[in-house]
């Protein structure tokens, strides 16, 4: 059965926030909220938390993950931004878009889009997430929580507790969740093609 934390979603708990660093040290996967519903999350190194998040959401090996980072340094350090990326990226981050850039050497191959090298990063506007990846001290593996045959992101971490009880390890509850998902902008050509319109405003980059 999974651990239900709840924690306060401005001010968090440090004892829980630990609780759940130590989980995932220990390869749990998590449920946790974001500012664009909630979303799965292990480690990167967790071999098997990255199949069961492809299980519970019914993808296959092309399903690009997403990398969520604390800051935009971090997640310079594992994607190649060119000079215009960086000053449009920079300006949208913290904030409900995810952006799929190629991948630098570091990044293991089993979490690329097996094509074309690629990965989604992320940096959520979200207290919570923010003070979870500064204790955590390295990125989250991550996917929006969108169930088969659904179209939108999970918000209630009772009824996920309900539901993925058996699936997930811990789901963190954090209070109101909104329920659009992230907008996701591919540059991986040199340039921002829209790939999902969701919480963020698009036109920024057109």
């Amino acid at each position: 059965m999974a651990r239900y934390l709840d924690v306060h979603p401005d001010n968090p708990q440090p004892r829980l926030l630990q609780q759940i660093v130590d989980a995932l040290h220990d390869d749990a996967l998590i449920a946790y909220p974001t500012d664009s519903g909630y979303a799965l999350g292990c480690r990167v190194g967790n071999r098997d938390g990255r199949d069961r998040i492809l299980r519970i959401r019914g993808l296959d090996d092309r399903h690009h993950f997403t990398l969520v980072c604390r800051d935009f340094s971090q997640l310079g350090q594992l994607v190649h931004v060119d000079n215009a990326a960086f000053r449009a990226i920079r300006a949208a981050t913290p904030g409900p878009y995810t952006f799929i850039l190629p991948a630098m050497p570091e990044v293991p191959r089993r979490l690329l889009h097996p094509k074309k090298r690629t990965v989604g990063v992320r940096i959520p506007d979200h207290a919570l997430v923010r003070e979870l990846l500064d204790l955590l001290g390295e990125p989250l593996l991550s996917s929006s929580l969108i169930l088969p045959g659904e179209t939108e992101p999970r918000t209630l971490g009772w009824e996920i507790k309900e539901e993925l009880d058996h699936e997930v390890d811990i789901v963190v509850e954090a209070g109101e969740t909104p329920a659009e998902p992230t907008t996701v902008i591919d540059w991986s050509e040199g340039y921002p093609e829209l790939v999902r319109r969701g919480a963020g405003d698009p036109d920024r980059f057109a």
